[in-house]
């Protein structure tokens, strides 16, 4: 249950910070991407590391639905969507140009990746990470699904660099995330796999400098 509003204010005023707030975890995808857009913008946040099974009342209090990430700004907004974010964050400095023009079919096929990654990739990622809470279909039936998508990333990839061509790009920080989680269900089946560009790309990412920073360990918040 929300704190109530009398231990909420003490909350507040005990820690009380100038900058924004991020309640995050570690190795959420969707805390990723959002630190990912933070970091490169260069937005310097009050880092709130939460327990998943034991959540601080701070966050029970700005955000009923408690998932992770959610950024509470000066202002005391909330936002607690990471695509919400990521723009937020995004627009406040874009110094690598993620962001791409809203009437370039670049955009368009940026949008069109990141709903596939949300809705359907998601949910057959999900399946095949739990798939003993899922026992109607077999572990590999929900992978050869998820590779579906696999597939159509792994064609963009022997074209070009990137998802969305020479440059990075909003896409690729949004979905490698989930790219990273599918991939460590099973590293040693995914690296023989026939993804190599997918590979790369991924790994690229994972061994980069910005990366390490975004992964960084906090202490877990509790108040």
């Amino acid at each position: 249950m929300p704190a109530p509003c009398g231990h909420f204010d003490l909350i507040h005023t005990m820690y009380k910070t100038e900058k924004p707030v991020l309640y995050s975890f570690r190795r959420c995808p969707y805390a990723i991407r959002a630190r990912y857009a933070l970091h490169v913008a260069k937005v310097e946040v009050e880092h709130r590391e939460i327990d998943l099974k034991n959540k601080a009342p701070s966050l029970l209090a700005i955000s009923p639905k408690a998932t992770v990430p959610v950024l509470q700004l000066n202002d005391g907004q909330v936002i607690d969507e990471s695509l919400e974010i990521m723009h937020w964050a995004l627009k406040q400095a874009d110094p690598e140009s993620w962001l791409l023009a809203t009437d370039t079919p670049r955009h368009t096929e940026c949008q069109m990746l990141i709903h596939n990654n949300d809705n359907t990739f998601k949910s057959w990622l999900d399946r095949y990470k739990y798939a003993v809470g899922y026992p109607e279909r077999s572990q590999t039936d929900y992978r050869q699904e998820a590779e579906k998508t696999l597939i159509e990333l792994e064609a963009r990839l022997k074209q070009s660099t990137w998802l969305i061509g020479e440059t990075y790009s909003l896409a690729d920080a949004a979905i490698m995330p989930f790219i990273r989680q599918f991939a460590f269900v099973d590293r040693k089946w995914f690296d023989q796999a026939d993804y190599p560009g997918l590979r790369h790309w991924l790994d690229t990412q994972l061994q980069s400098d910005r990366f390490s920073q975004v992964m960084q360990k906090h202490p877990v918040f509790s108040i």
